[in-house]
């Protein structure tokens, strides 16, 4: 069976740093986690924005549902990255730029 096609997730923000490591600790030694960027986009509209997963979804032109799952696997990851002290790269994902 073939996966279905992506839907690409609009975005507006654009990050101008999209690596964050802990501090003292060579790259080579740190594993990675990967934050797509409409993981990113999600984050912004929902806990900066303060939006509601049904209009932040509107925003990014997906389903409620969709938005869930990327707001949850988006959280996942930071956790992932605070907690067990890995770099966070904030590159790809399946998106299509969008003005602001």
């Amino acid at each position: 069976a073939m996966p279905r096609p992506c839907r690409y997730r609009n975005v507006r923000c654009s990050p101008d740093i999209n690596y964050f490591k802990p501090r003292g600790i060579p790259l080579d030694l740190l594993e990675e986690v990967q934050l797509t960027l409409d993981e990113l986009e999600a984050i912004r509209l929902a806990d900066f924005d303060d939006l509601y997963q049904a209009e932040a979804a509107d925003k990014m032109n997906i389903s409620r549902q969709t938005f869930g799952n990327i707001i949850k696997s988006a959280h996942k990851k930071l956790a992932e990255a605070l907690l067990q002290g890995k770099a966070l790269k904030i590159e790809g994902g399946c998106v299509k730029k969008v003005a602001r």
